[in-house]
């Protein structure tokens, strides 16, 4: 068995991702094509083949910056993309090839993001969960099994005069509006848009935005949901907060179910959040799943967990900040920043 660096010639590596059970389309070549066209990272897509059969992938993204440091992520940006194997030495081998690869990069870890627990005796997080909710044939099966204070809040917005639509590129405005509003008012600086049309050009068939509006035609709440094989995920999704009142993230959510169903899905995922949180409960209401999300890290012995993330206390005064600045200028400087972070 040998490790492969892909560059090219995909059509292996994207067979391989389709058989694995734990295939993802952050593991296909199109989120190859989405970092390097859009962020300009430096990648490493890691192939063990032996006999001319491929056995496992591993994408690696590099991150180098002298506000965050050096490491590396499988896949960054988003919840899923780690190591897919058949067998423990193509594991094994992937893993060495990986901490070889820090060590020459001077890289301070690797992370590994996975959704079920592995044997490969590393550190690991657990501290994230995502949902997953089996679907039904048809909408109205789906509605009917909610709770009736569930389908009371997501009929309360249509009597408000609230709507929804689903589309692609066309919505791509609404969608960044709405998102980069949300996004300021959590303190996290905004991807550009140019990444969500990147995406929606890559992936076409698997990508969709869905649009609610109020009843004068703006759009207060936005999702882009990404579908492989039988599952479909929201990554992102937000609201306006001026208009919570009016409940458009229950309609928002229900109608993304809906396409779910109609685009003939099977399973629907609510995407990671923390434990006990809101987000954690607005989820669960759902009748969902809750599956707790392992992220895995090679780095030197005695090392602690790196914590680039919103809840290190260190960068709290860097949020309230953010808070405060004016929206356009989080467009401008937000993807400056944002591409840095995992």
């Amino acid at each position: 068995m040998r490790i492969l660096y892909y560059e090219k010639d995909w059509q292996a590596w994207d067979a391989y991702v389709a058989r694995h059970p734990g295939g993802t389309i952050y593991h296909t070549s199109a989120w190859y094509h989405i970092i390097t066209r859009h962020f300009k990272k430096r990648v490493f897509y890691l192939a063990a083949e032996e006999g001319g059969a491929l056995h496992g992938v591993l994408p690696l993204v590099h991150f180098k910056s002298p506000l965050f440091g050096k490491f590396m992520v499988s896949v960054p940006y988003v919840n899923y993309g780690g190591l897919l194997a058949d067998n423990a030495t193509a594991e094994q081998q992937l893993i060495r090839e990986a901490a070889a690869l820090r060590q020459k990069l001077g890289a301070d870890f690797v992370e590994l993001r996975d959704v079920e627990e592995k044997d490969y005796n590393l550190p690991v997080k657990s501290h994230k969960v995502t949902f997953y909710l089996d679907l039904p044939d048809d909408p109205d099966t789906l509605m009917a099994s909610f709770k009736a204070k569930l389908r009371s809040q997501i009929r309360r917005p249509m009597k408000d005069g609230i709507t929804a639509e689903v589309g692609g590129m066309e919505l791509l405005n609404d969608f960044y509006d709405v998102f980069s509003h949300n996004m300021r008012d959590l303190g996290t600086p905004v991807y550009s848009k140019g990444l969500f049309k990147t995406i929606l050009e890559e992936t076409p068939e698997n990508s969709r935005i869905v649009i609610v509006r109020s009843k004068e035609g703006q759009a207060i709440g936005g999702a882009f949901v990404h579908g492989y094989k039988q599952r479909l995920e929201i990554p992102w999704a937000s609201t306006l907060r001026a208009f919570n009142r009016l409940s458009p993230n229950m309609l928002m959510y229900w109608e993304v179910l809906r396409y779910a169903i109609e685009a003939g899905y099977k399973q629907f995922d609510f995407g990671r959040c923390s434990r006990d949180s809101g987000t954690y409960r607005f989820k669960k209401q759902w009748g969902s799943t809750e599956h707790p999300l392992y992220w895995y890290y090679i780095l030197p012995e005695g090392e602690e967990l790196p914590e680039i993330n919103p809840d290190n206390p260190k960068y709290r005064m860097a949020i309230n900040l953010w808070q405060k600045l004016p929206v356009p200028i989080t467009k401008m400087i937000g993807p400056s920043i944002i591409k840095h972070l995992p």
